[in-house]
């Protein structure tokens, strides 16, 4: 099981500082906003870059942005680890995750709440990551979407076991049970990591929830 902390909830304002709070996360998730595909804007690549010096954990870098694809080798530059584009914001999903495994990194596909998963079987040569969005994306804090169990299933029986699945939304001691026992491992957390007292105990009690 891998925890990803959003840095989303975090405090903007002393990231690094954050980011050494959150060391015992499985990895860092970065959401990319360009305020088209979704309403918020947020990161750019200049501050992935300049965290990347601060931290060997993974960086998970999700682009909720439109045409993706032209912005695929800037964040692999930053140093991004997993790169993940919405399967809703290009028009060449299967081009676009080539692109991210040609550059060595690992690619994702993002699938929102009301987003239907057929177009999976023809892109399972070229994908690492199925990211299952819980709520629907731009903004933090949200609650869980309970419909999207249904779709953590569905998805199981569609990928193989190289394929890692990841829950992103309203992740917390209620919602990360039935998402495991539908068949995800890996999970995006901001809230309810951030809006704690204590990151590695919050961290810790999600993991203990999960089995």
């Amino acid at each position: 099981m891998k925890i990803y902390a959003s840095m989303l909830a975090a405090n903007s304002s002393c990231f690094g500082e954050e980011l050494r709070k959150v060391s015992d996360a499985d990895g860092i998730h970065w959401d990319i906003m360009d305020g088209s595909f979704v309403d918020a804007i947020s990161f750019g690549a200049e501050v992935v870059r300049s965290l990347r010096k601060q931290t060997q954990q993974i960086f998970d870098v999700h682009l909720m942005v439109k045409n993706p694809e032209k912005h695929i080798e800037t964040f692999a530059n930053a140093g991004a680890n997993i790169i993940t584009v919405h399967a809703e914001a290009t028009h060449h999903l299967h081009g676009t995750l080539q692109k991210i495994k040609s550059l060595g990194k690992k690619s994702g596909v993002a699938i929102n709440p009301a987003t239907s998963i057929e177009f999976l079987p023809y892109v399972l040569d070229v994908l690492d990551v199925v990211l299952i969005m819980t709520v629907n994306p731009g903004k933090s804090g949200q609650t869980f979407i309970m419909q999207q169990i249904d779709k953590i299933k569905r998805v199981t029986e569609v990928i193989s076991d190289k394929i890692e699945i990841c829950v992103d939304g309203g992740i917390n001691e209620k919602t990360i049970l039935p998402c495991v026992n539908a068949g995800a491992k890996n999970f995006v957390v901001g809230s309810r990591i951030f809006n704690s007292d204590n990151y590695s105990e919050a961290i810790k009690k999600l993991r203990g929830y999960s089995y």
